[in-house]
C-alpha cells in the first residue's frame, strides 16, 4: 500500500508501467559442448530486452517501485553507482520517462560503456579505477547526503526491489522454460540476480543446488563482479543461501569467450561467459545434471576484448 503522505505523478506512473511489456521473458537457449555432448547446459539469454541486459530487470522494478512511493517524481534526479549495464538500464528507462540522471562510475570502465551514456544524456561523475564500484558508491552516498532534495537515490547494491525483480520474473522464466533445473548457477555483483533467482527457486523445489560464482583474484576481467573477501559486501547478499561456491579465473572466461564462438557463433561478453564456465564445471559432475545460468548480455559493449581476443 502507498503511504497517503505521498503524491504520486500519475502520469509518470502510468507511463512507467507501461514499459513493463519490454522487461523480462527472455529466451532459453540450450548450449552445446565442445568435449561432452551429453550434458545439459541452458543459458537465459537475458540482452533480449530494453536497454540490453539483464539489468534492465533491477533498474525497472527500482524505478516502478519509487514511482509507486512518491519517492521518484519529475524534477527529481536518479543518482547511483554502476559498473556500467544498471547505468545504461537506468538510463533507457529514464530517457522513456522523461526524467534525468547522474551515476557514478569507475574512471575505467569500458569506452562502449560510457559512450552509450553520454549518448542516453547522463550526468556522469568518474571515480577511483583503483576503488571500483565500492569507490562510486561512496561518491554516490556523498552526492546523496549533501542534497536529499535534488536526488532519489536508487542505491541498487541495497535496494531490495534489486533482488525481488528477479524473485518475481528470472526464476518464474527459469521454472517455465526448464522445469528439471537441478543447479542454478550465477555470478556475484550487486549480488540481486543471484538471491532472487536462488530464493525462488529454493522455495519451489528444496532439491535445487545453488551454485554462486565469483573471481578468483581481486583483479578481474568479469565487469561487475565482484571478489567478496576484499570488496564492500552488498547488504542484500546472503551467504546462507549458496550451497556452494565455485571461483572462475579470467582466462577461463576469455577462453569460454572462444569455444562458445566457435561452437555456437554467439558473441558473449566475459561476465556471461564466466557463468558459462561455471555452468558447464556442474553439469560434468553428473549426466543427470540440468544446469541454468544466466547470460547478462553479449559482446556489443566489449569491443576490446574482442579485439584482444582475435575473434
Amino acid at each position: 500500500m502507498i503511504d497517503s503522505k505521498y503524491i504520486i505523478d500519475h502520469p509518470l506512473l502510468h507511463k512507467a508501467e507501461a514499459l513493463s511489456k519490454h522487461i523480462g521473458n527472455t529466451p532459453v537457449h540450450q548450449l552445446r559442448h565442445w568435449e561432452n555432448k551429453n550434458i545439459r547446459v541452458f543459458g537465459k539469454v537475458e540482452w533480449k530486452q530494453m536497454s540490453g541486459s539483464i539489468k534492465a530487470r533491477a533498474a525497472y522494478s527500482i524505478i516502478l517501485s519509487a514511482i509507486r512511493e512518491g519517492k521518484l517524481i519529475q524534477g527529481k534526479r536518479l543518482l547511483d553507482a554502476t559498473s556500467g549495464n544498471t547505468g545504461i538500464a537506468y538510463a533507457v528507462i529514464c530517457k522513456n520517462l522523461g526524467i534525468e540522471i547522474t551515476l557514478c562510475l569507475p574512471e575505467n570502465a569500458s569506452q562502449e560503456r560510457k559512450d552509450i551514456l553520454k549518448e542516453l544524456g547522463v550526468d556522469i561523475i568518474f571515480t577511483s579505477p583503483f576503488e571500483g564500484t565500492d569507490g562510486a558508491q561512496e561518491t554516490a552516498r556523498e552526492l546523496f547526503t549533501q542534497n536529499h532534495s535534488k536526488y532519489f537515490y536508487a542505491d541498487q547494491y541495497k535496494n531490495e526491489q534489486n533482488w525481488k525483480a528477479h524473485y518475481f520474473t528470472t526464476a518464474p522464466e527459469i521454472l517455465m522454460s526448464v522445469p528439471g533445473i537441478t543447479h542454478f548457477v550465477a555470478g556475484l555483483g550487486t549480488t540481486g540476480t543471484f538471491m532472487g533467482t536462488g530464493r525462488r527457486l529454493k522455495e519451489s523445489n528444496q532439491l535445487i543446488k545453488l551454485i554462486s560464482l565469483q573471481p578468483d583474484y581481486p583483479l578481474h576481467g568479469m565487469e561487475g563482479w565482484k571478489h567478496l573477501e576484499t570488496a564492500v559486501v552488498p547488504a542484500i547478499y546472503d551467504d546462507n543461501l549458496s550451497d556452494e561456491m565455485e571461483l572462475i579465473s579470467t582466462e577461463e572466461a576469455y577462453l569460454t569467450i572462444r569455444n562458445i564462438y566457435k561452437h555456437e557463433g554467439i558473441l558473449l561478453s566475459p561476465s556471461s561467459a564466466a557463468n558459462l564456465a561455471g555452468a558447464f564445471r556442474i553439469a560434468e559432475r553428473s549426466e543427470n545434471n540440468i544446469v541454468v545460468t544466466v547470460l547478462p548480455d553479449n559482446a556489443d559493449k566489449y569491443k576490446e576484448v574482442i579485439k584482444f581476443l582475435n575473434l
